[in-house]
């Protein structure tokens, strides 16, 4: 009896000691999905083993960059959270060009319950003539090409916001060029009316707005269609693409391949675009208005597989699956007046290195 107790008592202390010795887990390991509304759960840079010294440095650039809004989460707990002059959690900013990646996921949305085939031509859903292109050459130019920059419609006839048929000329053959033109894109809002049946507001709403939580009015400025949120609801949609479309037992985007095409190369003129989303780590990439190839990565200095919403005057929102990072920046321009991508991103990153460990 005395050895049947002995060897109990060796097998609990192993037992003990084995658990003792099992990894801790980190906070905000588990996944989490803010509930509608103000509350949110946060954890400290220092549960993490960030670098707190390093967050003076930080704000101070945030700041003398014109920020408005900045949020860092960790697996959709924020981490950071900081607001400059008048600004607060309340109020709203645009996304500008930010707003592409949202309307992909929609286009998404929309094929996925069969009303629009992105291999479809964009003139099933606009009309014949909805450009200035013989017809031949306009029935050549499908969604798919709206959603990766490659109409191959004159980007140069002196508005590239123009959505007239006057503004929309020929300049190369679909899919043969890559230009960052936001006329056919802004032309996927009406895309989705034609083949939802309903308004583009109303058809966020119902998708991806009311189901995560997230408020924001798509506002007409010009041809343009801009979103505007406040940064949490910008920071919201971060935390659904980075869980890969699902919000707790939910999938509200719900292709998984169609996701996975929107945040991988969408064609080889430039692999650091996917669907309307900009792309990290290739080995080569264009920017905004010029037909340049750039040897190396979009931002050196932020991780290889961030993909990212960017919007002019330095709107960001960056997805890190890696790191199980969400980050946000709202504001004015940080000074390098970009359509998308600027010199601040790489600086940011710079200064995000110094405190994420």
């Amino acid at each position: 009896m005395k050895c049947i107790l002995l060897m109990l008592a060796s097998l609990l202390l192993l037992g003990c000691k084995k658990d003792l010795a099992a990894p801790i887990a980190q906070p905000g390991d588990s996944l989490y999905f803010p509930p509608p509304g103000n509350t949110w759960a946060q954890i400290s840079p220092a549960s993490l083993g960030w670098n707190e010294a390093a967050l003076p440095a930080l704000y101070d650039l945030l700041e003398q960059k014109q920020t408005k809004a900045f949020l860092i989460l960790y697996n959709g707990h924020i981490v950071l959270e900081r607001y400059f002059g008048r600004f607060t959690a309340d109020s709203s900013w645009y996304w500008a060009s930010a707003g592409k990646t949202l309307t992909a996921a929609l286009v998404g949305i929309a094929q996925h319950q069969g009303k629009l085939d992105i291999g479809n031509r964009t003139s099933q859903y606009l009309d014949q003539g909805w450009t200035s292109l013989p017809l031949a050459k306009e029935n050549n130019i499908t969604i798919r090409h709206q959603l990766t920059m490659t109409t191959g419609l004159d980007d140069a006839t002196g508005d590239a916001d123009c959505t007239q048929p006057a503004c929309l000329q020929f300049k190369a053959d679909a899919g043969t060029r890559w230009a960052y033109h936001n006329a056919p894109y802004t032309l996927l809002d009406k895309v989705l009316e034609q083949a939802t049946g309903t308004t583009f507001n109303s058809y966020f709403r119902q998708q991806v707005g009311s189901r995560i939580g997230m408020d924001g009015t798509w506002v007409r400025v010009g041809y343009n269609n801009v979103l505007f949120s406040t940064a949490r609801s910008m920071a919201r949609f971060g935390i659904l693409m980075l869980h890969k479309g699902k919000w707790q037992d939910q999938t509200v985007l719900p292709d998984a391949a169609y996701q996975n095409s929107q945040i991988s190369s969408s064609q080889p003129l430039n692999p650091s675009y996917g669907y309307l989303t900009w792309l990290n780590g290739k080995d080569r990439h264009m920017l905004p208005t010029l037909q340049f190839v750039f040897s190396g990565s979009l931002v050196p200095n932020a991780p290889a597989d961030l993909f990212a919403a960017l919007g002019k005057n330095d709107q960001k929102l960056y997805v890190v699956p890696s790191k199980k990072l969400v980050v946000v920046r709202m504001g004015e321009s940080a000074g390098n007046v970009r359509m998308a991508v600027s010199s601040f991103d790489n600086e940011l990153w710079g200064a995000l290195n110094q405190v994420i460990r």
